[in-house]
């Protein structure tokens, strides 16, 4: 189960007194037809307790009506939406996700939550980005938006980086951005949608176990930019478990104390798990599964994202790469997706579902960094939005913000 030895503070054991969990599996919406449709959220609870329970009694453990968005449009935390879908259980998993428009994350997020597409009557926990709203070009998560699953899996799935609709929407005619990225400093779009990313990357590395790569085909290398910028600029920023001695050392200490005692305990960072969807058939070839290896590893050969894995399985299919690729414990996990074909004829190779099933099986048996101490959902959840102001207010990031700005390369 994913919540074996994958805890996120310890692998502490939860509470066998402590109510029975509530699981989220479509969007709080669907509760307003009433106590029938309020018993889909309400998966994780046993029969007679769930008989016991009024509708309106229900509907008040619900949150409102209304997106569950850690992060709104405005780039501002809420967690009080998502809150009461959390415990004090403390043996949880983070999966977080990044990508780019139409790469598949909200697909894949929902397969790691175990949602099954042929229940009737039942809507996936993430939206995945329909015909219409692929012909206008939008794109259909805002921000961060969770949901949980029945192994206690936090799983956070994000508005796309690189978007040209996240873009224009944060766009004023003047060409500035309407989203305040740094202390509410004025910024250009593009320079503001350039951070947006960044900053993105730095808190989910920062509070996720797992953090999901998606890159669509084997030649987008701007994702991995993204990534080794995030390694440079997340710098003294504690995880979820360790906020608190975190801002206490940093207005009691001096930088020379804080900086040692980064350098004794290192910096927590997220295990990265690299995904390339919509493959073709040629792309799983021995040679070009060996190129892509070479590549990877070349890129982060020096990244704290390497020196975070810790685990030395090899996520490869013998039917993918018909080779041994060996037990290296600092190779990244590279899953290979194929397009979704409509002819299993054609299949030349593991279906698009079937590798999308062992991307699962991977992460539920996965080994993964624990926090530094032990920790609560419910308090994760609330640390989360403490180092998101941290984020909101690196030094660090503010200081690359200055000279991408100096560079010439986006208009001020």
């Amino acid at each position: 189960m994913a919540s074996s030895g994958g805890g996120g503070a310890g692998g502490g054991p939860s509470s066998s007194s402590s109510p029975s969990p509530k699981i989220l599996l479509a969007k709080p919406g669907l509760v307003a037809g009433g106590p029938s449709s309020a018993g889909k959220f309400m998966r994780g609870v046993s029969g007679e307790d769930e008989s016991s329970l009024s509708a309106a009694s229900i509907r008040s453990r619900l949150p409102p009506v209304g997106s569950l968005n850690l992060l709104s449009d405005s780039w501002d935390f809420h967690f009080d939406r998502f809150l009461p879908f959390l415990t004090d259980n403390t043996d949880f998993t983070v999966v977080g996700i990044i990508g780019s428009p139409g790469v598949g994350k909200s697909t894949i997020m929902n397969e790691i939550y175990g949602f099954d597409p042929t229940s009737p009557g039942m809507l996936p926990p993430f939206a995945i980005q329909s015909e219409e709203t692929r012909a206008n070009a939008r794109h259909c998560t805002i921000g961060i938006e969770p949901r949980i699953s029945a192994e206690r899996i936090i799983l956070l799935d994000t508005q796309p980086v690189f978007s040209p609709s996240v873009l224009a929407e944060m766009t004023r005619p003047d060409g500035s951005s309407t989203v305040p990225v740094l202390g509410g400093e004025t910024l250009s779009s593009e320079l503001a949608h350039e951070l947006l990313s960044i900053q993105l990357g730095v808190l989910l590395s920062s509070v996720c176990h797992v953090l999901l790569v998606v890159s669509e085909g084997v030649h987008e290398s701007n994702l991995w930019r993204l990534m080794s910028t995030v390694d440079l600029l997340k710098h003294d920023l504690p995880d979820p478990s360790s906020v608190a001695s975190h801002l206490q050392s940093s207005s009691s200490g001096t930088d020379k104390d804080n900086k040692d005692k980064i350098h004794e305990g290192g910096e927590y960072m997220t295990t990265p798990v690299f995904i390339h969807t919509k493959l073709r058939d040629e792309d799983f070839s021995a040679n070009s599964c060996e190129q892509m290896k070479k590549v990877l590893a070349q890129c982060f050969q020096s990244s704290s994202f390497t020196k975070s894995t810790v685990n030395d399985r090899v996520p490869y299919s013998k039917s993918h790469c018909d080779q041994d690729t060996g037990a290296d414990p600092k190779m990244l996990d590279l899953f290979l997706v194929p397009k979704r074909k409509d002819n299993s004829l054609e299949l030349r190779y593991e279906s698009c579902d079937s590798m999308l099933w062992r991307i699962r099986d991977h992460i539920l048996s996965m080994a993964r960094p624990s926090f530094s101490r032990t920790v609560s959902e419910r308090d994760w959840l609330k640390n989360t939005a403490k180092i998101w102001e941290l984020v909101k207010n690196s030094p660090i990031i503010a200081e690359y913000y200055r000279t991408l700005q100096n560079s010439g390369l986006y208009r001020r």
